[in-house]
């Protein structure tokens, strides 16, 4: 078992190097699980949404260029800052149904934990297949004849 995020499906602006060790581990993550599948080992790949954890208490904050103030990137750091970034997750609820898909006879390989990670990553995921699906000519072209 791993513990990601949703932002190892879904990105926030400000958190990119946040973000880049989430897509990073769950490609890490996915990868090993198909490399030890036939040994009958299993993983599980949990991304919670926000929850209500210490874990902004650890945050090292830069100082605040004027240039993103009024960009989605300050937007986000002042909602971090002022209270005001939804935090919907409950910890014991998200360890609970941890350990329930852990003690599951065939786990998934991704939990997504709160409704915030859910409709965040369903929503990504549709943006992202919607964006692949109009680039079908193009990717098709670049195919040996």
């Amino acid at each position: 078992m791993q513990v990601s995020s949703e932002g190892g499906q879904k990105a926030y602006p400000n958190f990119s190097l946040y973000h880049a060790t989430k897509w990073g581990i769950e490609g890490f993550v996915e990868s090993t699980a198909q490399e030890v599948a036939p040994f009958g080992i299993d993983f599980i790949i949990v991304e919670p949404g926000p929850t209500a954890t210490d874990f902004a208490t650890g945050l090292v904050h830069g100082t605040p260029m004027a240039a993103y103030h009024a960009t989605p990137a300050g937007d986000v750091r002042r909602a971090v800052a002022d209270g005001s970034f939804e935090i919907k997750g409950d910890a014991a609820r998200t360890v609970d149904a941890m350990i329930a898909a852990a003690d599951a006879p065939k786990p998934p390989l991704r939990l997504a934990l709160g409704s915030s990670a859910y409709e965040g990553i369903q929503q990504a995921l549709e943006a992202r297949l919607q964006a692949l699906e109009a680039q079908r000519d193009v990717a098709f072209s670049a195919d040996v004849d």
